[in-house]
């Protein structure tokens, strides 16, 4: 197969999901070896490398890559690799990779590429105390994948009334959005008006919910208005404790504010009535997103309207205890991911430190 720069991951990775076939002339120069690393040489790429193992299968290099094969009998290929994640060796790139046109640098310029060189088994020392911590990673990584795909398969059961949690029993019933929650808009001040902005109250944009990343609860806001700002627009204060969900080009993300909060008008943004847990309707939302999208079919320009919405029906238990429990159950699940999460961005965060300690020096092992 052939390995291109679009098949190398921002982490050093390979992707294997596009390869293309190699035709059957290539010559065995072409292929690589184990340890090699290969280089990408120009485009907006350029720096990017991958260290080939052979457990990823027999791999020819394309043009726009270079290929170094490190001396064994002076550089280990591993350590080469840690070297080339290192924010200094993308400082030397920044700076060698600027040119008119493209950015790139050629395989004589790489060749000058100035590398800390410790002996070999200092070498080889560091290369394995970074192998572990990706290694660590990688478990993390597959780890969080598995938890999130059983959250969506418990979601699934859960929320449609397939699998019931134990206690509760009779049928569910069908309701329009309109009966669960007060649907608000939101709106914008006049940006030309200066005393309208810079207040106290939270203002949300569909970017403060997309940059949350997937999480559930929205804490504070980039922008903010004024009293002045809210009662000379179309925005309209929402209560803590409700959900706000993007309507209009980017579709179904939602938040729970946790403190009132107005919106601008990209959002459809649901006030729970007493009988309708707010947790419950956050999770019945964000499985509702391709029908949602279905209500925008045929519209140039993505967007919900209020009256759709409103009459949208969903299926749901017929007691707030219920929903409460199955959104307990979504929330606990929801816990553990992000203490994953975190466990996973701390030992991101060590391997940066170790990096910058064990590759230039600061630090020994031998």
């Amino acid at each position: 197969m052939y390995i291109r720069i679009t098949d190398i991951t921002e982490d050093g990775g390979f992707s294997p999901d596009k390869l293309a076939s190699v035709n059957a002339e290539y010559s065995d120069a072409y292929f690589l070896s184990d340890g090699d690393i290969v280089l990408a040489r120009t485009g907006a790429s350029v720096g990017k490398s991958y260290r080939y193992k052979t457990t990823d299968g027999p791999l020819v290099f394309a043009g726009f890559l270079i290929r170094v094969k490190p001396d064994g009998t002076k550089l280990l290929p591993g350590y080469v690799a840690s070297y080339l994640k290192t924010g200094s060796y993308w400082r030397w790139v920044q700076l060698n990779s600027m040119r008119s046109g493209q950015p790139g640098i050629n395989g004589n310029e790489y060749a000058k590429l100035p590398l800390p060189l410790p002996p070999l088994p200092e070498q080889s020392a560091i290369a394995t105390a970074l192998s572990d911590v990706d290694a660590l990673l990688s478990s993390l990584d597959a780890l969080i994948a598995k938890k999130r795909d059983i959250r969506q398969a418990v979601m699934q059961q859960l929320l449609t009334g397939k699998t019931r949690l134990p206690g509760f029993e009779g049928e569910w019933t069908v309701k329009r959005l309109d009966q669960l929650a007060n649907i608000r808009s939101g709106g914008t001040p006049s940006t030309t008006v200066s005393r309208f902005w810079d207040g106290g109250i939270p203002w949300c944009t569909p970017t403060d919910i997309t940059r949350l990343g997937g999480g559930k609860y929205l804490l504070d806001t980039s922008r903010q208005i004024t009293s002045e700002g809210l009662s000379n627009s179309s925005a309209e204060l929402i209560p803590a404790n409700s959900v706000v969900m993007t309507s209009r080009a980017t579709i179904g993300e939602c938040a729970i504010n946790l403190k009132p909060v107005t919106t601008n008008q990209g959002f459809k943004n649901f006030v729970p009535f007493e009988d309708t847990d707010v947790n419950f309707l956050y999770y019945l939302l964000q499985t509702q997103k391709q029908g949602f999208m279905q209500l925008c079919a045929g519209s140039t320009f993505l967007e919900i309207g209020k009256t759709q919405l409103a009459a949208y029906k969903v299926h749901l238990p017929s007691t707030k205890a219920e929903q409460t429990a199955i959104a307990q159950v979504l929330s606990d699940m929801d816990v553990e991911l992000a203490a994953l999460e975190a466990r996973r961005d701390k030992t991101r965060l060590l391997k940066q430190g170790m990096m910058q300690e064990l590759l230039t020096g600061k630090t020994r092992l031998v």
